[in-house]
């Protein structure tokens, strides 16, 4: 999602950290969204509890392949496949950047609804059904079009283009900011007013309220480059979210490695957390450490 990554630390100071900070402590990326802020102060914690140094590092797109290539930075545990650009896999092929595998969250972008959607539109979730229903998602400014808010326009606009290519009779009309998209969704639930709004989880509205998601002919790694049909449509691909490491990171703290690999997180855990961050006003700290107070059962079998 090329909303959470924007460029906050300079590629340069990243790479010549590398050389001036001590390979005892762990430096871990932060990127500017709270679910992997989540997941960075988790995986920090666990170094903590092994008796190791962390510094977290702020830094955006760029700037953290560059420096988890130069050994700057240590580890992000959180890196959606469809944010990486072409650095990330010219890094793995050359073996500067490490994979170590999936962080467990179940990764979904698409076109979300409320419940009460499918008494108006009873073929969802199934994309057919928005020909037929299309007026039950109407605007008095889209009538007898439907109404679909987008993510906003420097977001991309893959639903616009997906609504061009299929020839769903609907109005794509880009949301504003996060914010102001998630203003507009509880708005309208709470007055059960037509909704269909591209949007993605983990989220912490997921843990506040069930959201449908429309449903395609198929599911492609692929799917956003493909020529997509009525009766042959596979929506938006899902990323996948990886844990990375440098690729110093295992042999400079083997232990840690191992743990960092152990390492998983579900969508219901860092829903739950973002909602605390979000909608509570917790620190991601505090959260982190509530957290980790409450399972350690879960987090002490990382680093057996």
């Amino acid at each position: 999602m090329n909303k959470y990554l924007t460029g906050v630390f300079c590629a340069l100071s990243i790479s010549v950290a590398s050389t001036a900070s001590a390979q005892d402590t762990i430096r871990i990326v932060i990127n500017e969204w709270t679910g992997q802020a989540l997941s960075a102060h988790i995986a920090g914690s666990i170094f903590t509890e092994m008796g190791l140094k962390t510094e977290y590092i702020t830094a955006g797109a760029v700037p953290q392949f560059v420096g988890l290539s130069a050994g700057g930075l240590d580890v992000n545990p959180e890196v959606w496949s469809n944010n990486v650009g072409d650095i990330f896999p010219k890094a793995i092929k050359s073996g500067d950047l490490i994979n170590v595998g999936d962080l467990g969250l179940d990764a979904k972008e698409g076109w979300y609804y409320p419940p009460y959607m499918e008494k108006l539109c009873p073929g969802l979730p199934n994309y057919e059904a928005l020909y037929d229903c299309a007026p039950a998602f109407a605007a008095s400014d889209t009538f007898p079009n439907g109404r679909l808010i987008t993510y906003p326009a420097d977001w991309g606009t893959r639903s616009t283009d997906l609504v061009a290519a299929m020839a769903l009779p609907f109005q794509p009309v880009a949301g504003g900011s996060e914010g102001a998209m998630l203003a507009e969704l509880k708005a309208a639930i709470a007055t059960k007013q037509p909704m269909l709004m591209m949007f993605w989880q983990p989220h912490w509205i997921h843990a506040e309220i069930d959201l449908g998601i429309v449903s395609w002919d198929s599911t492609l790694k692929d799917c956003d480059s493909g020529v997509q049909t009525r009766g042959d449509a596979c929506g938006f691909s899902q990323p996948d979210v990886w844990k990375v490491s440098s690729k110093d990171f295992k042999a400079n703290h083997p232990a840690a490695y191992a743990a960092y690999a152990k390492m998983s997180l579900t969508n219901e855990i860092q829903n739950a957390l973002i909602a605390k961050v979000d909608n509570e006003g917790m620190s991601v700290e505090d959260a982190v450490a509530e957290w980790m107070a409450a399972n350690k059962p879960i987090w002490s079998a990382w680093i057996k």
